[in-house]
């Protein structure tokens, strides 16, 4: 088992407090958040959405790369974004994922396939699944 941390300090109340987000296992960030770019968003500063919207978009290119290696059609490039809506007052409301694949050798029903399966699979979509999961996909 592998775990993974991530910790912030946070100075303040939320209204006019900031903090600093630290990917501790990894060392490769300390990022800046803070309510106003929660919930007004922000070209600056993080919030936990994008956060989540980084892991989501990972996870996703992952389980997919994992079942095409396994199909003999690994994929030459998967290019995937991963917009994750928040309403505050409701909480996280979503997220939606948008993928450009370019997969040798794969026909469109397959594609299709594939891409539902790593949709519904990936372990983020599964501790995600309180929420709706959308997906737009195109096979260059």
């Amino acid at each position: 088992m592998v775990n993974s941390k991530a910790s912030v300090t946070w100075n303040g109340a939320l209204s006019d407090g900031h903090g600093e987000v630290r990917l501790d296992s990894s060392g490769a960030a300390t990022l800046p958040v803070n309510w106003r770019a929660r919930s007004q968003g922000s070209d600056s500063v993080t919030t936990p959405e994008e956060l989540l919207g980084a892991a989501h978009a990972a996870c996703f290119a992952m389980a997919l790369s994992h079942a095409l290696e396994g199909n003999g059609t690994p994929p030459t490039q998967l290019d995937v974004t991963a917009s994750v809506g928040f309403t505050p007052g409701v909480g996280i409301t979503g997220s939606h994922l948008t993928l450009r694949a370019q997969i040798p050798g794969l026909d469109e029903a397959s594609f299709e396939r594939f891409v539902d399966e790593a949709k519904e699979g990936c372990p983020v979509s599964v501790a995600l699944s309180g929420i709706e999961i959308t997906l737009d996909a195109t096979l260059a």
